[in-house]
């Protein structure tokens, strides 16, 4: 147990592994937010539609696992094309162009 304990300190140390997981809890706490915003304005009888179900725990546990999904990799990825961006004094972002080569080879 402390080595699990020791790995997950020294991979919270690493500036990307942390940016990523901020954000995944921001993108499932926007998820959860969602659920229950959904379940409380009861859009088209959702709410309703799933407290009818045998097992209404699972059908809220899937549209939050989707929602989960969704809003998680939303958060990650905007932080991920936010990086090489740097605000300046006057608020537009600076990013210099990146020279792009290809080469192509052949398998025959």
């Amino acid at each position: 147990m402390i080595g699990y304990a020791r790995a997950l300190r020294s991979l919270l140390r690493q500036p990307l592994f942390r940016l990523l997981a901020i954000n995944l809890g921001i993108g499932v706490s926007v998820a959860v937010l969602m659920l229950g915003g959904l379940l409380a304005l009861n859009p088209h009888g959702l709410r309703d539609l799933i407290l009818a179900d045998r097992s209404p725990l699972v059908a809220a546990g899937l549209l939050l696992f989707g929602l989960v999904v969704t809003f998680g990799s939303v958060a990650m990825g905007a932080a991920i094309m936010a990086l090489g961006h740097d605000d300046g004094p006057g608020g537009k972002a600076k990013s210099a162009p990146v020279r792009v080569t290809a080469a192509a080879r052949s398998s025959f």
